[in-house]
């Protein structure tokens, strides 16, 4: 059964430098991928964020219409790493220009976005988009406050681990 994730620090964990932030840059199988490698990260899950209705299921959301984003959501440790340096892995394993979707990926459900739990995760985005303009990419991701975050079914979760390959759509390529 899914559940809503409260977007509470206080519902996280006893150790008070676990946090937790979300990010959709296309199927969520290639995103929790790279994210699931990266230092600090200490758990993955998938789901989906900003839409209606409540609760959705994967059926649900592929066809596009509920205005959900196929999300990770990812819990850090900040004594291990930071949220800027998720921003930036987030960056480096998708394709950001891409305003239709992710490689293949096409649909709404599949769109660009970072969704902020607070007023300091907003900023350090913006600076790197800015960053990102600068050296004139046109960047498509959104920003957005995030909202309920749903668990995608079981068999999403960790996907490319238990498939023991790598993704189709998602690369990682050093920009910073």
């Amino acid at each position: 059964m899914k559940t809503e994730e409260k977007l509470t620090d206080k519902n996280m964990n006893k150790n008070e430098n676990i946090r937790k932030a979300y990010f959709a840059s296309g199927c969520f199988w290639g995103t929790e991928y790279w994210f699931m490698k990266a230092a600090g990260v200490k758990r993955t899950t998938v789901g989906f964020m900003g839409g209606h209705p409540d609760n959705p299921t994967y059926p649900q959301v592929r066809t596009g219409s509920t205005g959900h984003l196929e999300c990770v959501e990812v819990e850090y440790d900040t004594a291990e790493t930071s949220y800027e340096q998720l921003v930036k892995l987030f960056f480096e394993t998708h394709d950001f220009t891409q305003t239709d979707g992710q490689g293949p990926d096409i649909g709404s459900q599949y769109l660009s976005c970072i969704f902020y739990t607070q007023e300091e995760e907003k900023e350090i985005a913006e600076t790197w988009i800015a960053h990102l303009e600068k050296q004139a990419y046109q960047v498509a991701t959104s920003l957005r406050p995030a909202s309920a975050f749903w668990i995608a079914e079981d068999y999403h979760q960790q996907y490319y681990e238990h498939k023991g390959t790598q993704p189709y759509c998602h690369h990682y390529r050093k920009i910073f």
